[in-house]
């Protein structure tokens, strides 16, 4: 959520800066804006809305090689072009964007700044109107920066001018991400280097509680304290390829389409010289040496980890506690003696998870992060890194992550449970590379599921998912698809828990999903189907191969049991993808939602 982009150089920054924020509409925003600076002072254009209505805002003769802009995903006040970024001091002396919660400014306003008129409802002018008051009181402008930024309680992410000091950005991070771009007589300022590839693929790590002075051809790292750091850059790994949606009418579709080449490469780099899947020895190690794994996942990928949780229980006797990060990191449970904690997320930037990894490593406990942004700050932070190799994801519902964060975990619960010296009963490479096949099956029936989107969801007010065991996961996430992008209330299930109160629900005309890939339980989850048809409900039945019985909507080709989910989810996001099409939805951009969740 929220997005930063800078530069500062010889060329104009205007096309640089909203191309910049075009990339970053990934992340979820409802408004957007850009500073220039040039010889004749800052000039601030900011809209309500999309980069398209901020681009049409910005006055073409206006010609400035140094400017910041940012996309806002609303926290404190409405969205609106008030409270849009970026905000100005009450002299307009200074301009800065920011990403992030500052949770004490309201005391620092109360403190500082009671002589002060805000013309925002936003915590993020709170920092720049300090800013401008220290520096009536004497400060220079970057020890003014400073010593607001040591006041500062919370997360940020800061880019600033001074419009009298030409040349130069301010920049600062805390508990949110940014990076420093380097290039020839130039250099930038991006919350993702996906941002900036369109000019550099070099790139400087921030840490926390650091600040950057950004001029064109240096950077100045320090602390917040002045004491100078050195840091190498690092060639981001992208390819801008990756990042179109080439002759797809919607990123969530290409990444769906993309799902069978992921699993395959999944297994290519999970693959030693011998053939056989390996993962690093001191991740094999740490899971061996743990009483327990804690798995700690938000969204998707707490419905990915409840997955994981399966395999390592089944695959590699390993006992498994799955929790909500937003929660765990205020209500923490009683540990084990010998805590293992992977961090399974698909950004690397979840802001809920990180603050669990922070406290986990003040205690001294091992920690994993399952990522699909190599260099990410979860993935900097813990000990172990396991990547996902899915490539960038663009659209805000996740899709080939999720499949991507369940076939690693299965490659990891078989690699461990060989190193704890278990038997496997089944070679999982050959099976990922069935599923593989499988996948490319499911994502070439979309017209049928469309066809089943337009039967069940379209003109439905709301909708259930119900699944036992396995499926029970899949309904869940399943369920959340619809939820996210066509806006349908839709939840998932436990089959045995209908009865259980969430069966009064139930009326008629009220459609249905139910899973059936899970041989033991397929029997009872019929009869949960029998159920709710008694009660007026429409049921779509998605069975596996094998386990299909007459009247049911749609068969799942055969898979391994276990890998059953990697198939059934395919299914649930194609036909929440078409549901939210049928009803005039923003897919890739669902409102309200952010890509990369950055604050708590």
């Amino acid at each position: 959520m929220c997005g930063i982009v800078g530069y500062i150089g010889s060329v104009d920054a205007k096309e640089i800066l909203l191309k910049g924020l075009e990339k970053l509409e990934y992340r979820g925003y409802d408004s957007a804006g850009i500073a220039l600076r040039n010889e004749q002072g800052i000039t601030v254009i900011k809209e309500k809305g999309r980069i398209a209505d901020l681009r049409a805002a910005v006055d073409t003769a206006i010609l400035a090689s140094t400017g910041i802009g940012h996309t806002r995903w609303a926290t404190h006040g409405v969205p609106n072009q008030t409270n849009a970024h970026p905000h100005q001091s009450a002299s307009s002396r200074f301009t800065l964007v920011h990403n992030g919660v500052i949770e004490n400014y309201s005391s620092l306003q109360k403190q500082y700044l009671q002589d002060v008129s805000m013309s925002s409802d936003t915590d993020t002018e709170v920092i720049v109107q300090l800013i401008e008051t220290f520096v009536a009181g004497g400060m220079t402008t970057e020890v003014a920066f400073r010593h607001t930024l040591a006041l500062l309680h919370g997360s940020y992410a800061i880019a600033m001018l001074d419009a009298e000091a030409a040349n130069t950005i301010f920049v600062a991070k805390n508990r949110s991400p940014l990076l420093i771009g380097l290039g020839e007589n130039f250099n930038v300022v991006a919350s993702d280097a996906m941002a900036m590839l369109q000019v550099t693929d070099r790139y400087v790590e921030l840490h926390d509680q650091e600040v950057v002075i950004v001029r064109q051809d240096t950077i100045d790292i320090m602390t917040l304290d002045g004491a100078k750091i050195a840091r190498d850059p690092y060639v981001a790994e992208l390819d801008m390829s990756d990042i179109e949606k080439g002759t797809y009418p919607h990123f969530m579709l290409k990444e769906i389409d993309e799902q069978p080449g992921v699993i395959r490469k999944i297994i290519q780099m999970y693959e030693n010289e011998q053939g056989e899947l390996s993962v690093d020895a001191a991740i094999v190690n740490a899971c061996k040496e743990a009483d327990r794994l804690y798995i700690i996942a938000a969204g998707t990928s707490y419905h990915a980890g409840l997955i994981g949780k399966h395999y390592f229980e089944k695959i590699a006797g390993i006992p498994v506690e799955v929790h909500i990060s937003s929660e765990f990191g205020y209500n923490m449970p009683l540990l084990s003696e010998k805590p293992l904690f992977l961090f399974i997320t698909q950004s690397g930037e979840t802001a809920d998870s990180r603050q669990v990894l922070v406290k986990m490593k003040a205690l001294g406990h091992p920690t994993i992060t399952l990522t699909n942004v190599p260099g990410s700050t979860l993935s900097r932070e813990a000990d172990h890194t396991l990547l996902l190799h899915a490539g960038p994801e663009i659209a805000v519902a996740s899709t080939k992550a999720y499949t991507a964060q369940v076939a690693v975990l299965a490659i990891v619960a078989d690699v461990v449970a060989q190193g704890r010296g278990k038997a496997v009963d089944f070679e999982l490479k050959k099976e990922l590379a069935i599923v593989a096949n499988a996948i490319q099956t499911l994502v070439d029936s979309k017209e049928e599921l469309a066809q089943i989107a337009h039967e069940f969801l379209a003109v439905s007010r709301n909708a259930f998912f119900i699944g036992r065991s396995l499926d029970f996961y899949v309904s869940l996430e399943g369920a959340l698809k619809v939820k996210e992008i066509s806006y349908i209330q839709a939840e998932g299930f436990a089959g045995g828990e209908l009865k259980h109160g969430t069966i009064a629900l139930i009326e008629q005309g009220t459609p249905v999903v139910a899973l059936a890939t899970q041989q033991a339980v397929s029997p009872n989850i019929r009869g949960n189907v029998k159920e709710v048809v008694a009660r007026g409900a429409i049921p779509c039945i998605l069975s596996m191969e094998g386990l299909e019985e007459e009247g049911d909507r749609f068969v799942l080709p055969r898979v391994h049991e276990l890998l059953a989910p990697l198939v059934a989810v395919i299914p649930m996001q194609l036909i929440s993808y078409y549901a939210a099409l049928q009803k005039g939805c923003d897919v890739d951009k669902p409102r309200n939602l952010a890509k990369s969740v950055t604050v708590e």
